[in-house]
């Protein structure tokens, strides 16, 4: 009360001195200012304290030290943790690992992996070839122009959402991990972004100064052929090379070993998915600064220029929830994304609400609701993981939910999280489940014309 008190002395004090000196910081003002520091209780203990250890391990909130147990009344039969390494490819992993289960279950295997390397080489090509020719789209533009800007920002990247997921698989299949493994550069991705992204900077110029002098479509055209050859040259040389074929056999859990065949990467997903359909799925988000019950679509926010754009259902989390504990019940993985960096502990591997006490320690109030956090910048999707359990009370109603995490299995609980419901409420944005899960109501919302939102919106940066 003191502090609150204290608090409002303060701006009654300096309000006039807002007027006079149109916003300076004169030295009456900062004496105002510093006033709130020096008369806060213990101030030098926690200068002390909080100036030469990490704010986590001062503002962990010991009451909530091994109150959260890692079992789950429902879990979606699942082997395995992969690792995405350093890079941005989480998305990717993701939408692999809600595959896998079905892999692991149809040839009774011990385990399974993807290439995920196969998946990012085309990722980046096809980015590539979107972002050249969106260029010539705008190439008349000034270079101020808001969407120019924005692709010259980035012209690539190794983000993306469910539905560049589904471009990739779609178009080019899928492999084994073993027909095309990790190289240093796809778990290492840095180096090989910056090449590209200065090469398609540089293409850019080139695009704009030939559209500007009047050279024909097909000028253009054969001049981007050449430019994708080039950053095609740049992946295959940091990626390896993708496998137009590829031979495959597997040992099942009974120490079987089938016979050898040869497939193509869309062979292989035929094989292995017969009846895959990526239609089947909704995205679904809760996005509170926009209207519920609405259907969206984020332009340009695809990574196949012929592709599917990013496009979700608007939900509340409370809803959303219903749809995701029948799947897991049906033993049916899912694509999550959230802002997995808020109230993460990693050393236990928990997304609670009640893991830090920052207010305690600090004695300054945070009090932006998820409205607010996401309109200010402060909080959106960051990180894409596989939803598979959850553990509910007496009623049926979700009290936790089990991720299953592209970290490695030394990361969080042996490579999962475990997240509160409350958490959930807070931090999840998107969440994609199959269509027989989610109400005939809410899937008539399908039919309506999209509102489209521009790439650049702070709730739609691509989950890494």
């Amino acid at each position: 009360m003191r502090r609150i008190i204290l608090m409002i002395g303060l701006v009654m004090a300096i309000f006039p001195l807002l007027a006079q000196n149109a916003g300076q910081i004169s030295q009456k003002r900062l004496e105002l200012i510093k006033k709130f520091h020096n008369e806060f209780e213990q101030k030098i203990a926690l200068q002390n304290a909080i100036s030469n250890n990490s704010i986590n391990a001062l503002a962990k909130n010991r009451t909530n030290v091994g109150k959260t147990d890692h079992e789950f009344k429902y879990k979606v039969s699942v082997k395995g943790i992969t690792n995405q390494k350093s890079s941005g490819r989480c998305w990717m992993f993701t939408g692999l690992n809600v595959l896998r289960p079905a892999v692991i279950s149809k040839y009774n295997l011990t385990g399974f992996e993807f290439s995920t390397n196969y998946l990012y080489f085309f990722d980046i090509l096809e980015k590539s070839n979107l972002f050249i020719n969106e260029v010539q789209k705008t190439a008349l533009e000034p270079m101020d122009n808001k969407k120019v800007e924005w692709l010259l920002k980035s012209p690539i990247g190794d983000g993306g959402v469910w539905n560049s997921f589904t471009n990739l698989v779609d178009k080019y299949g899928f492999v084994p991990k073993e027909a095309m493994p990790e190289t240093y550069h796809s778990e290492k991705t840095g180096t090989l972004n910056k090449m590209i992204r200065t090469k398609l900077r540089e293409n850019a110029l080139v695009i704009r100064e030939m559209i500007a002098a009047g050279k024909t479509g097909s000028e253009v055209e054969s001049t981007s052929t050449q430019m994708l050859a080039e950053i095609y040259h740049l992946l295959a040389l940091h990626l390896g090379t993708p496998p137009e074929e590829f031979t495959w056999r597997f040992r099942n859990s009974n120490g079987e070993l089938s016979e050898e065949k040869t497939y193509t990467p869309q062979e292989f997903k035929k094989e292995l998915f017969p009846e895959l359909d990526f239609n089947e799925h909704v995205m679904l988000m809760d996005d509170p600064t926009r209207e519920y019950y609405k259907l969206y679509e984020i332009d340009l926010d695809r990574n196949v220029l012929e592709g599917k754009n990013w496009r979700y259902i608007n939900l509340p989390a409370k809803e959303i929830k219903q749809y995701a504990l029948a799947s897991i019940k049906n033993n049916n993985a899912m694509y999550f994304s959230c802002d997995v960096g808020k109230q993460l502990d990693k050393k236990e591997g928990l997304l609670s609400l009640d893991n830090y006490d920052y207010e305690a320690l600090y004695g300054v109030k945070f009090g932006m609701n998820k409205d607010e956090r996401v309109r200010t910048f402060a909080s959106g999707s960051s990180h894409g993981m596989a939803l598979v359990g959850v553990d509910v009370d007496e009623n049926e109603h979700p009290t936790k939910w089990l991720l299953e995490n592209s970290w490695g299995a030394s990361s969080g609980h042996q490579g999962y999280l475990t997240m509160t419901d409350e958490w959930f409420d807070e931090y999840m944005f998107r969440v994609v489940v199959k269509k027989e899960y989610v109400t005939p109501k809410v899937l008539k919302i399908l039919k309506m014309e999209p509102v489209v939102l521009p790439p650049w919106d702070p709730m739609f940066a691509p989950d890494n």
